[in-house]
């Protein structure tokens, strides 16, 4: 019987043998695994700060942009108080048509003019005839 007890030792120590092994092969390829998941998630962390950075300065670029628009509508609402309202747009329109610039002469149309009737005058002259002196 002791035969048996050894062959039966030497059989289940060696199937703990065998069987730890095996853990320890499981072990080793768990370990490995998890050292490509630390690393995968290392990358993945580094261009998810990269990202975050990058949103950012894209978020800061356009409050700046959008503080300039800003700036630029008060410009023009500025603008738009010193424009003429529209009262008085009516009133130069009145007086524009009161006046009729359009009916103005320039200042050779005039010299024109005014040569125009001396000449018409000395000719009515010439043309009189001579009264008669009479004594």
């Amino acid at each position: 019987m002791p035969e048996q007890y050894e062959t039966d030792l030497n059989y289940v120590l060696s199937d703990l043998n065998t069987r730890t092994r095996t853990l320890e092969g499981k072990y080793n390829i768990l370990g490995e695994r998890l050292l490509v998941v630390n690393q995968n998630m290392i990358e993945e962390y580094k261009k998810l700060i990269q990202e975050t950075k990058t949103h950012e300065d894209d978020l800061n670029e356009l409050r700046k942009e959008i503080e300039n628009l800003k700036d630029i509508l008060k410009q023009i609402l500025k603008e738009i108080d010193s424009f003429a309202k529209k009262e008085n747009i009516k009133v130069l329109e009145k007086y524009i048509n009161l006046w009729n610039p359009l009916n103005f002469v320039t200042e050779q149309e005039v010299e024109d003019l005014i040569k125009k009737q001396l000449e018409q005058k000395k000719g009515d002259i010439v043309d009189r005839p001579k009264e008669k002196k009479s004594k």
